[in-house]
């Protein structure tokens, strides 16, 4: 009888011991990346005494929360691209957040926590958005497209490196030196590159572009691309490796007959390439995406106070 008393307090023991174990077990963490897309919505799996990190591809202008009395989102200027969430409560709990690039996407989170029982959940400890790297960048993102409030009239008279038109002869002289000292590419879409600078491994290219058609035309964002040949057996084949781009601007988006405007596009240059590689800046307009215009980059930007 002792003997059996004695087998019952064991397996009790050992009950409470691994209950005590697995309440004492952190939750799994996961380390989760994806392709940013504005269009989606990602569950971002929380629990009480963790903090997850959420990386974006550029920096944060904006984050708001759907229940700030249940989550707890913070941001700093000191690293502008990462933003870190925690629940506020041991209770279980469900929210959202919104969070505004400083080149306008749009990032939608599921906020979702099971509570502090819940030890078996999994924890999303880092949720890292990679740039997409399709060789065109999809249409559906007229959020990211970053330009003035300018009635059409206004925007004719945007031109290249911010110099404004006036209706005085001497006032356009200037702009037509400048245009005329770059070189153009394309016929109707014209693309111009006005300047190049580097900075460590980011380089940052001007531009310039010119609706010489009759009709106006809407810019898609602007794309970089490593291109080059590549031997075959018996042919040369084309080959265009897309660079991913961390930031980028466009005065206007919308340009009617006659009017230019200005950019600039940020990307992590390459190490190196081929001799027979080039970088090219690709423009291209909503209505004929398959129609870019391609202008080429300098690979070393030249000194500063140089030309491009």
């Amino acid at each position: 009888m002792k003997i059996q008393t004695s087998l019952v307090h064991l397996t009790a023991l050992c009950f409470l011991t691994y209950a005590g174990l697995a309440q004492n077990e952190p939750p799994q963490a996961h380390i989760v990346r994806l392709a940013l897309d504005p269009q989606s919505i990602t569950v971002l799996h929380l629990h009480p005494g963790f903090v997850s990190s959420v990386r974006l591809p550029e920096g944060v202008r904006s984050v708001v929360l759907g229940d700030p009395a249940a989550f707890k989102g913070e941001h700093s200027e000191a690293e502008p691209r990462l933003v870190f969430f925690k629940p506020t409560s041991p209770k279980a709990a469900r929210s959202n957040a919104l969070i505004t690039t400083r080149s306008g996407r749009e990032v939608s989170l599921t906020l979702l926590t099971d509570g502090a029982s819940a030890h078996s959940e999994p924890v999303d400890y880092v949720l890292e958005y990679q740039p997409q790297r399709s060789f065109m960048i999809s249409a559906a993102y007229p959020s990211v497209l970053i330009g003035e409030s300018k009635t059409l009239a206004a925007e004719r008279e945007v031109v290249p490196n911010g110099i404004a038109k006036t209706d005085g002869a001497e006032s356009r002289a200037p702009y037509q030196q400048l245009a005329a000292s770059l070189d153009w590419h394309g016929k109707e879409l014209r693309v111009a590159i006005s300047r190049t600078e580097e900075n460590g491994s980011d380089m940052t290219v001007a531009f310039s572009i010119a609706n010489d058609s009759s009709r106006t035309i809407e810019l898609l964002p602007p794309q970089v691309q490593l291109s080059g040949t590549a031997k075959q057996k018996h042919h040369k084949a084309i080959k265009a490796e897309p660079v991913a781009v961390k930031d980028y601007r466009l005065v206007a988006r919308r340009l009617p007959p006659g009017a230019t405007t200005d950019g600039t596009v940020v990307f992590e240059r390459p190490s190196f390439k081929e001799s027979r590689e080039q970088l090219l800046l690709q423009i291209a307009q909503a209505e004929e995406v398959d129609r870019p215009v391609l202008a080429p980059i300098a690979f070393v930007a030249p000194a500063k106070g140089a030309a491009k």
